[in-house]
């Protein structure tokens, strides 16, 4: 059960949750709020058509998401979109669609037949690699694109699906609130961390560099490069154009000394004692080994096999 400290009107800044939820509900702004964990983070767009919810999370960390949007609003979810399929980000697909509803007009073809469950919307590469291991059919994609980009409309604003290729994984999709002018990017940026990317699902350390500048692309800072467009990260802070261009700079300059590195035919235990995120780890190294960790996944993304 969630327990609300501060009780607060949508319209105000935001609203904490009990201490023992470690979970803090912000507005973001327009028609957009961000439920931020250690664990990861939540992009929840509310109005009159019923929240659409960007990613959820597993077990306990999903229960208490959703308590915090029954706390937000009455309405049934109505669209979950899925930034990937990894548990991270669809643990709570099944729960978060079954308390949901959602159906179509009466004029339109529904496949799902008599289901009326919130809509499931993901790349339709998450689809094919959860069908293909043991993932629950509950938390299938029922809504599917397999364009370069898709969109629909939700709670008056446009927004958009964009789909970046062989980044966090073959499925990644970044979504674009228009009006709201805020972008949830999934896997593919953590303000905290270096990013992850699974090499067996599609994934790769130039896919990432790709998607980091599609949101760069997309996003318009404020005045004095700050401000502007906000960005909701995979994990992390709220952050800004500015936060993924040094984000960027960062990957592309560890990528780039690793790649030389191997160019010369180092090996990787030669690659990791040269320490190339050396001057990161300060930032980025939540916990011991993560920058050699970061410089592996680098080193075999560009082919690197030898040690």
């Amino acid at each position: 059960m969630v327990v609300l400290v501060m009780m607060v009107g949508i319209g105000s800044a935001g609203l904490t949750l009990g201490a023992q939820t470690d979970l803090d509900v912000l507005e973001v702004q327009g028609k957009v709020w961000a439920l931020i964990s250690a664990t990861g983070n939540v992009t929840v767009q509310l109005g009159s058509d019923g929240p659409l919810v960007v990613d959820t999370q597993a077990g306990a960390a999903g229960e208490r998401v959703f308590g915090a949007i029954r706390a937000m609003t009455p309405r049934p979810i109505r669209h979950v979109v899925l930034t990937s399929g990894d548990d991270r980000f669809a643990g709570g697909a099944a729960a978060f669609a079954t308390a949901g509803r959602y159906v179509r007009v009466i004029d339109s073809i529904d496949p799902r037949g008599l289901d009326a469950r919130a809509s499931i919307i993901a790349h339709l590469n998450v689809l094919n690699r959860m069908t293909a291991t043991d993932k629950p059919s509950a938390s299938w994609p029922t809504d599917t694109y397999l364009t370069s980009e898709w969109s629909l409309f939700s709670n008056g604003e446009a927004v958009q699906f964009l789909h970046v290729p062989g980044a966090h994984s073959d499925g990644d999709t970044i979504v674009f609130f228009r009006r709201s002018d805020v972008i949830s990017t999934g896997g593919v940026f953590d303000a905290d961390a270096y990013p992850t990317f699974d090499a067996a699902a599609g994934g790769s350390i130039d896919g990432i560099l790709e998607a980091l500048n599609r949101v760069i692309d997309i996003a318009i800072p404020g005045e004095n490069q700050e401000g502007g467009t906000v960005i909701v990260p995979g994990r992390g802070r709220l952050s800004d154009e500015t936060d993924v261009a040094n984000y960027r700079d960062m990957v592309t300059i560890v990528r780039d000394r690793v790649r030389e590195m191997a160019r010369r035919g180092s090996t990787l235990d030669q690659v990791i004692r040269a320490r190339p995120t050396a001057d990161y780890d300060g930032i980025y190294a939540a916990h011991d080994g993560d920058g050699d960790r970061f410089v592996e996944a680098i080193y075999r993304s560009l082919g690197g096999k030898n040690r």
